[in-house]
């Protein structure tokens, strides 16, 4: 059963699993995330009686106020959700699309002549990089079509954070200390996140009494206030004074999207992940690409093993470069660049004894962010990622609302002419963001997982997939496989860069060597120093048991009951 510990074959947790021996174990409901209190307030509704939509969306806006480093009510929201079958009606898994458009009033020229580098890439931060928020609206979506209590409820221990306080973490703290000049730069932002002027610190009570206000206003007046109605009147008027150009009609018009996930086959498994704008299909392109190969008779953790998995990625990644896009401003060949011929071709090209050094995208033949994921009783099962892009998104408070604002669209688009993610007024970024569920070879939803981590997420997400599928790991031990990370990914600022793979130590001086004679350039990341807050719930369809795993690498946990 893939993601127990030791059954059907499973492999038991090897050496470097030292952090926690084993997965939770629960049978009525989980939940796993980055942040305790968004575990304990997903937890709660679930016990409450909410089913698993009503303890994601709860939980995911406890995090928007808890780690505003990471997402907020300014950010993006994907996630898979899958429904089992009630009342007659057949079970069904869905994807969910809560991201929103650049401004349709910036032309090109516009945000070539706003460019700190004369036009060669986007503005980064502030006002210009920030694209139509999409998470209240996909949250209000997700209670509605799947949902069992309304927003004002799920809503009430997000405010009460925000309204008396919560105790800072350390990497919450360390957040703000690290971004202050980016947050000093906009006052809004500093009268938030530098109170006196100053970083609070860790172990502080830090309050958000404007976005508790925000949450009370959407509580009662709906999603129609934030994009329609005072709430967006506010933000754009702020946005706009300080330099933005995003409009009224740009919020009125945005809608969520539902739509059929992405989906491959993987050693008999049906793997679902996210369709475009995001990068999902890189991490289906790279396990097709890995299954040409027996990696079970390598090891996931060898430097064969790695080697493979480092060469599918970037052949992935290459191709998600050349060809993906805003499906609303061109064509994908998804049916090519998922198909098994197509890796087969990709396979072929990967020398097991060489690194290569450039790899261009296959010829055609005619971050930061927060993940979390919920299980409960009845076998819904939610997979669920939302993000403000960068730390801190652009850096820009909207004015007196407490709502952080992203940075999607100066950290996605390309200004290079002729590239398929080139920016355009009205269109979707290509999103770093994804998650993922698995379901076994009789079709029955067995796992939901997913990481932050911008251009990580989907590299992360192979090592744990195929740690799980291939090494008979369990959940936590997947999640705790020395961790590597190939750079650079597809931030248009960084694509420049020479291909560098960053590796925790805990991988061993042997295999880093021989991934080094193998002519990858290595940096080593410290023991746990890869990156990444892997949560993962795997479901016996048979006793309905589930086991969690949670990463170390972050203040994180996994609980149910």
């Amino acid at each position: 059963m893939i993601g127990f510990p030791e059954t059907d074959g499973g492999r038991a947790a090897p050496s470097w699993c030292r952090r926690r021996e084993a997965p939770l174990f629960a049978e009525r409901g989980m939940v796993a995330a980055a942040h305790p209190l968004t575990v304990t307030t997903g937890l709660a509704v679930l016990q409450r009686g909410g089913n698993g939509v009503d303890a994601a969306v709860a939980a995911a806006l406890t995090a928007a106020v808890v780690m505003p480093e990471m997402c907020g009510l300014g950010g993006d929201l994907f996630a898979l959700l899958h429904a089992p079958a009630k009342d007659g009606q057949a079970g069904q898994t869905v994807s969910v699309h809560g991201s929103g458009i650049s401004p349709r009033g910036a032309s090109i020229e516009y945000m070539r002549a706003a460019s700190d580098d004369g036009g060669r890439t986007m503005p980064y931060q502030g006002p210009l990089s920030i694209s139509v928020p999409g998470m209240i609206d996909a949250y209000f979506t997700l209670l509605e079509r799947f949902g069992s209590k309304p927003f004002a409820e799920v809503a009430e221990q997000a405010i009460g954070y925000a309204e008396s306080g919560y105790a800072l973490l350390s990497n919450g703290a360390g957040a703000i200390a690290e971004n202050a000049a980016l947050i000093g730069r906009f006052p809004a932002s500093a009268a938030v996140f530098l109170p006196g002027g100053k970083a609070p610190k860790a172990g502080e009570l830090f309050r958000q009494r404007d976005l508790a206000r925000t949450l009370r206003t959407i509580s009662a007046e709906g999603r129609e206030c934030f994009y329609r109605g005072a709430l967006a009147t506010r933000i754009v008027a702020a946005l706009r004074e300080a330099g933005g150009a995003l409009s009224a009609e740009d919020f009125a018009d945005h809608a969520t999207e539902l739509t059929a996930p992405l989906e491959s086959s993987y050693r008999g498994y049906t793997v679902y992940q996210t369709g475009l704008p995001t990068q999902g299909l890189i991490m289906l392109e790279a396990l097709n690409i890995v299954e040409c190969a027996e990696l079970n008779g390598t090891g996931v953790d060898s430097a064969a093993g790695i080697h493979l998995l480092v060469e599918a990625k970037k052949r992935a990644y290459a191709d998600r470069l050349g060809y993906a896009c805003d499906p609303a401003f061109g064509d994908t060949p998804l049916s090519t660049l998922l198909s098994k011929e197509w890796a087969a071709e990709r396979y072929a090209g990967i020398d097991p004894n060489r690194a290569t050094d450039d790899v261009p995208a296959g010829a055609l033949k005619d971050g930061d962010t927060t993940y979390l994921s919920v299980v409960d009783s009845a076998g819904m099962m939610v997979s669920l990622i939302q993000s403000v892009s960068s730390a801190f998104g652009s850096g820009v408070v909207a004015g007196e609302t407490g709502v952080v604002l992203n940075n999607r669209v100066g950290r996605g688009f390309s200004l290079e002419e002729g590239h398929v993610n080139i920016y355009a007024p009205g269109k979707k970024t290509m999103h770093t963001l994804n998650c993922y569920l698995i379901a076994d070879q009789e079709g029955a939803p067995v796992l939901v997982g997913g990481t932050p981590g911008g251009d990580g997420q989907p590299q992360w997400n192979l090592q744990a997939i195929t740690g799980m599928i291939d090494a008979g790991l369990d959940v936590q031990a997947a999640i705790e496989l020395p961790r590597w990370t190939s750079w650079p990914g597809t931030d248009p600022m960084s694509l420049d860069n020479a291909f560098e793979l960053r590796i925790e130590d805990r991988a061993g001086d042997e295999v880093i060597g021989a991934l080094e004679e193998r002519g990858h350039r290595v940096r080593r990341t410290g023991h746990w120093g890869g990156g990444g807050a892997e949560q993962i719930i795997a479901r016996n369809p048979r006793t309905g048991v589930l086991a969690g795993g949670s990463d170390p690498r972050v203040e994180g946990l996994a609980l149910g009951y």
